[in-house]
């Protein structure tokens, strides 16, 4: 569980309660019948989560106070390893993030995105020591050929980012990215172009992202499991820009394929993960959804219980204010099978 030391020094009793109230209530809401996260294991899963959390922190909106990392924490905590997007300048969110988790949790994190359309934004990953190991791989994605519109030729807007990961028996490269949104229609033709040349290259050069075990200096590496996370910008799985990952060879877990949308009235598939051809010592088990935490913490019923804090800046409405306290995108996760043992000692029977 995450630190509360914290809350001992928030000196108004009926601000602490509250807060108290909420991190209960999400705990209720991660626990309950139907929709439940299940709780993290030891050795045999593998939790995987992705969020874009808004503007974390630019302080549009005031910048984010201690309740909302609370309620962040409690959420993140709940997994293994977690790809953040629209992380901004200052790494101080990251950096109290992980005060706040525990030292057992590290953070990787890009570069500051550098270009109006990549709004000042890095890209990050959140995970738990005890159960996730980092292997050392790390890079920002390049295009090997820039994408050519009608009037003008691009790199993607924002790098993606990948890291070598291993849980268990799986090695796992993850690559997280947060797609150029343009027009809010459909089908932007940026938006488009970039989920296009992004799955095709990561496709063709994917037995260069493994970062499992080498033992031979002419050893050529096994490929380990690759997965695009993030947030893409897809309006409905329908979608041509939906088609763009599939194609190239991506496939979306089954159980991911008919939860709700990961926008906040979830009818939107902004957010996806995906794995690319085929899994090895890593299956999902059935289990995924995204979390809506706003049935439990900044409920629109609460919206007076924080007129106090929306003084300074109150933004357009309460709904908007909170999306910048918490954000606007529901976190997405799923769960996979990472211990293999069973297999292998069959296989060594025979």
């Amino acid at each position: 569980m995450p630190n509360y030391t914290d809350l001992k020094r928030i000196h108004d009793p009926v601000k602490r309660k509250r807060i108290v109230r909420g991190l209960r209530a999400l705990q209720a809401g991660m626990n309950a019948d139907g929709g439940a996260i299940p709780p993290k294991s030891a050795n045999d899963t593998l939790l995987l989560a992705s969020w874009n959390l808004r503007e974390f922190d630019s302080g549009k909106y005031a910048y984010r106070n201690e309740e909302a990392y609370h309620y962040i924490a409690e959420i993140i905590d709940r997994f293994d390893i977690v790809a953040l997007q629209e992380v901004r300048k200052s790494l101080y969110p990251l950096q109290q993030l992980k005060r706040m988790l525990g030292s057992w949790w590290d953070f990787l994190v890009t570069d500051v995105t550098l270009g109006r359309a990549g709004n000042s934004e890095r890209m990050a990953f959140l995970y738990d020591r005890r159960k996730v190991d980092f292997t050392g791989l790390a890079a920002e994605l390049v295009l090997d050929e820039v994408i050519a519109l009608a009037d003008r030729e691009l790199q993607l807007a924002r790098s993606p980012y990948i890291a070598g990961f291993r849980a268990g028996w799986a090695y796992f490269t993850l690559v997280t990215v947060h797609i150029y949104y343009g027009k809010g229609v459909p089908v932007d033709e940026r938006r488009l172009a970039e989920i296009t040349a992004l799955a095709k290259t990561i496709a063709k050069n994917s037995g260069d992202f493994s970062s499992a075990n080498v033992y031979a200096p002419d050893a050529v590496p096994k490929r380990d499991n690759l997965l695009l996370l993030g947030d893409f910008n897809i309006f409905n799985r329908k979608d041509v820009t939906m088609e763009a990952l599939t194609a190239a060879g991506f496939r979306v877990p089954d159980a991911l394929q008919s939860i709700p949308g990961s926008n906040v009235a979830k009818d939107k598939h902004y957010d996806q993960i995906a794995y690319y051809k085929e899994l090895r010592s890593m299956k999902p088990t059935g289990r995924a959804g995204v979390f809506d935490f706003y049935e439990h913490v900044y409920r629109e019923d609460q919206e007076a219980d924080y007129a106090a804090e929306r003084q300074e800046k109150p933004g357009r409405s309460f709904r908007d204010w909170r999306s910048y306290q918490m954000s606007d995108h529901l976190l997405m996760w799923v769960e996979f099978q990472v211990n293999d043992s069973e297999a292998y000692l069959d296989q060594l029977a025979g």
